[in-house]
């Protein structure tokens, strides 16, 4: 869940949360689908991403739905939003670089850490198998569920839970990705990776940099920093 200097000083108040199951009002399904192809076009395909399958994800999945209604017609645009509780959408060049990276196939099971809007794990359920997602915060994995119930997307499971433990019952994971800031890499993450497997995430507290890690088939970790970044930190829960 990115963010950018001054986004947090917007606020969202609790009543966004009936969002979902008030309809979507705002412009027109066509004028939607028409921002979302200009989206990828204009700011992610001539920024450098070129998966096919990915793009086809992003392009299939309506962002303006996973944004409170008083931000709707910023949906499409070029930078992080706010959802509620200090938290955000992340730009959506950032959700392609860290989909890209992951590399999912559709064979996969994905962990994500932060569900956040649902956003992330929307364009990650057209990819994958299935998307296990983790939010600590009780109201946002409330509303993405029921916008996954809304728009069908079966093969999301969503908990409520702290991120840092991830999900052992459903371990190992071929693709984990996390959508806030740990000060380092958790390694419970890192365990519950399948050898072979993908972690993308954003490490750092003040200076943050997007992660890649890599797990091979004896258990070794390899890692490579991608790009600087700015992203919410990632909450323990309490203990």
């Amino acid at each position: 869940m990115e963010v950018e200097a001054g986004i947090q000083a917007m606020r969202v108040s609790r009543r966004a949360f009936v969002w979902p199951l008030l309809g979507l009002p705002g412009l027109a399904a066509q004028d939607y689908a028409s921002l979302r192809d200009a989206m990828v076009r204009e700011q992610i395909e001539q920024r450098g991403i070129r998966d096919r399958r990915v793009l086809a994800a992003l392009r299939a999945t309506p962002r303006h739905i996973y944004v409170p209604p008083q931000f709707r017609a910023q949906a499409y645009a070029d930078h992080p939003l706010p959802i509620a509780s200090g938290q955000t959408i992340s730009q959506p060049y950032i959700v392609a670089v860290m989909t890209e990276l992951l590399a999912v196939e559709p064979g996969h099971k994905v962990l994500e850490i932060g569900t956040g809007s649902g956003y992330q794990a929307a364009v990650l359920a057209r990819l994958a198998k299935h998307v296990f997602t983790i939010e600590i915060i009780p109201e946002l994995a409330r509303v993405a569920r029921a916008i996954f119930e809304q728009q069908q997307l079966r093969n999301i499971t969503v908990r409520e839970g702290d991120g840092y433990k991830g999900w052992p019952e459903e371990a190992p994971f071929d693709r984990i990705i996390v959508t806030a800031a740990p000060p380092s890499m958790p390694q419970a993450l890192l365990n519950q990776l399948k050898p072979g497997g993908k972690l993308v995430a954003p490490i750092g507290t003040a200076d943050q940099e997007l992660m890649l890690f890599q797990k091979d088939q004896a258990g070794r970790i390899t890692k490579k920093s991608v790009l600087p970044v700015r992203f919410v930190p990632m909450v323990p829960g309490k203990q």
